[in-house]
């Protein structure tokens, strides 16, 4: 019996690719760095079973047209915003994604934001080391404490809580905003359930953890933006396009907030001549939070299971649309 045919748009870490060659007929876009572009997809997965991509894919109704065989998407990433779902669900071709692995990365990697942001540790770092270290200074890049502050989270999924937890070692204050209100964690971990407005005005720290959803896209703007405090810093390392990065430039260079994070932008890569690079009082990263080895490791093979799952009969570990399983 012949291997199924799958094609990757990247090489995974660990033993994931291992698997994927002793079950499949595996074809891989050969660029770490670049994505494949949408024509190299559509060429590659015609004649395919199954897809593995990366939220850096497009995977559109034209894509899956070009791929009568396929049957499965496993996404790469916890986040599956960059598919049509109703498209594939549509056709047939059930989508999964990789939840619930990453979520302790995430959250630590939000702190690492939080706190850089707050001491000004980017900031410090490239001060000491173009020799502009005179003397021990009573105002030298003085910061904002974490300890004891009020952290607002829009969002209280897996991650969110996570963060909430956290949050607790730093004896904070934390506020959350979520369209489900959560009052098991409210009890568990002091969490209190308010509006978006409120949030915005009262936290020292505002960190996104909801979906990108068409709800979601800009949900942070100018408006938002002008409620938080002047010494308030926002953190996101969920997705981009939530937060409205022209007005955050704007906001952070008027001095209206202190400072921010960010993990994610609405255009990646982000663009050598965004406003947001030119300044001092943002901590820019490469979209790494969830960026450990075991947690990469550990995502890569669950993509690979719930491929597998799909293209050998069964029911996967995380399906997006399970009500697609079973139209082949």
């Amino acid at each position: 019996m012949s291997k199924p045919k799958v094609y990757v748009t990247r090489r995974l870490p660990g033993e994931a690719m291992d698997l994927l060659y002793q079950r499949t007929q595996v074809t891989v876009w050969g660029e770490d760095a670049v994505p494949p572009p949408k024509e190299v997809i559509k060429r590659e997965v015609a004649d395919a079973e199954g897809l593995i991509s990366l939220v850096t894919d497009p995977i559109d109704a034209e894509v899956m047209d070009a791929a009568p065989k396929l049957r499965v998407i496993s996404n790469y990433a916890v986040g599956y915003d960059n598919i049509d779902i109703p498209a594939a669900t549509a056709r047939g071709i059930v989508v999964t994604h990789t939840p619930g692995v990453l979520t302790e990365t995430v959250a630590d990697f939000t702190f690492a934001l939080i706190l850089a942001a707050a001491r000004r540790v980017v900031e410090a770092d490239r001060f000491t080391r173009e020799g502009k270290w005179k003397s021990w200074e009573p105002m030298l890049f003085l910061g904002q404490d974490v300890y004891g502050a009020t952290l607002g989270l829009v969002g209280l999924g897996r991650i969110g809580s996570a963060v909430a937890r956290r949050a607790k070692g730093f004896n904070m204050r934390v506020l959350y905003y979520d369209v489900v209100r959560r009052e098991d964690l409210e009890r568990e971990l002091g969490l209190e359930f308010t509006d978006l407005p409120t949030l915005l005005r009262e936290s020292d720290f505002v960190s996104i953890h909801t979906p990108l959803t068409p709800e979601t896209r800009h949900l942070i703007g100018a408006k938002e933006l002008n409620l938080m405090k002047p010494t308030a810093i926002l953190i996101n390392t969920a997705r981009g396009p939530i937060v409205d990065t022209i007005a955050l430039a704007h906001a952070l260079r008027e001095r209206r907030i202190w400072a921010a994070g960010i993990d994610v932008f609405e255009t990646e890569p982000v663009p050598p001549d965004h406003p947001l690079l030119q300044l001092d009082n943002v901590v820019v990263a490469p979209h790494i939070a969830s960026a450990s080895i075991a947690t990469r490791t550990k995502m890569a093979l669950l993509a690979v299971e719930n491929l597998l799952s799909v293209l050998e009969g069964r029911v996967p570990p995380h399906p997006v649309n399970p009500e697609a399983m079973g139209k082949r």
